[in-house]
C-alpha cells in the first residue's frame, strides 16, 4: 500500500503526537465498552473470509485487558496444522520475536503485561495485530511504541490482519511515514480488506 504523505510546516510532528494521543483516548473510551468475547465472532469471520494460507506461520497475540480476544481463533488455527506463535516484547527500538505456542502451553510475563510461551523462534508470515483505533484505508493506531510498525517492515511480504471491534473503527486514523499499513482489518462484524485512499 502506499505510504502516507509526510506532513509538513514547522508544528506537524507536535500536532501528529497530538492528534494520536486524542485518537487513542478516543479509542480505549470506545474499546471499554466491549465485549472481549466478540473476538470468537471475528474469529468465524477470518476462517471464512481470508484464512492463511496451507503452511502458513500463524502470528496472533494473547489478549491484554479489554483487547478482543483471539484465543478461539488461535485454536481453530493450531487445529488446522498451522504454526501459531505469539509475540515476544523486545526492548524499545526493536521488532517483535515470535515464540511457538501449542495450547496448553505455560505462558511467561513480557513487558507492559503481555504472555508469551518459552517454546522455539519462529518468523510468521501472516500477522494478527492488535490495534487501538484503524480506519478503511488500512492505518492502524497502536499504544505508541512503535513495535508493529518496526515488525511489519521487517517483514515486507507478510499478511498483516488487524483485530479489533467494530466499535474502534475512526474515519481516518493519524499516521507518520513509518506508520506501516494493514492488508485487512477482522472485526465481529466481518473482514475488511484495505484500500489506498
Amino acid at each position: 500500500m502506499a505510504a502516507p504523505h509526510l506532513l509538513s510546516g514547522p508544528h506537524s510532528v507536535s500536532e501528529l503526537i497530538e492528534r494520536k494521543r486524542a485518537a487513542r483516548e478516543r479509542a480505549l473510551a470506545l474499546r471499554a465498552e466491549c465485549d472481549p468475547a466478540l473476538g470468537a465472532r471475528l474469529g468465524m469471520h477470518v476462517l471464512a473470509a481470508c484464512p492463511p494460507a496451507a503452511g502458513a506461520v500463524v502470528a496472533g497475540f494473547w489478549p491484554l485487558p479489554g483487547e478482543i480476544d483471539l484465543r478461539p481463533l488461535l485454536q481453530a488455527l493450531h487445529d488446522h496444522g498451522h504454526v501459531v506463535t505469539l509475540p515476544v516484547t523486545p526492548p524499545r527500538g526493536r521488532p517483535l520475536e515470535f515464540r511457538r505456542w501449542v495450547p496448553g502451553a505455560a505462558l511467561a510475563s513480557g513487558r507492559f503485561g503481555t504472555l508469551h510461551p518459552e517454546g522455539e523462534t519462529v518468523q510468521p508470515d501472516w500477522l494478527l495485530v492488535p490495534l487501538l483505533a484503524f480506519d478503511r484505508a488500512g492505518r492502524r493506531l497502536g499504544y505508541g511504541a512503535g513495535y508493529y510498525d518496526r515488525t511489519l517492515a521487517a517483514l515486507p511480504g507478510a499478511f498483516a490482519l488487524g483485530c479489533g471491534y467494530a466499535a474502534q473503527e475512526l474515519d481516518e486514523v493519524p499516521v507518520a511515514p513509518y506508520d506501516v499499513r494493514l492488508s485487512a482489518v477482522a472485526t465481529e462484524h466481518g473482514v475488511i480488506v484495505c484500500k489506498d485512499p
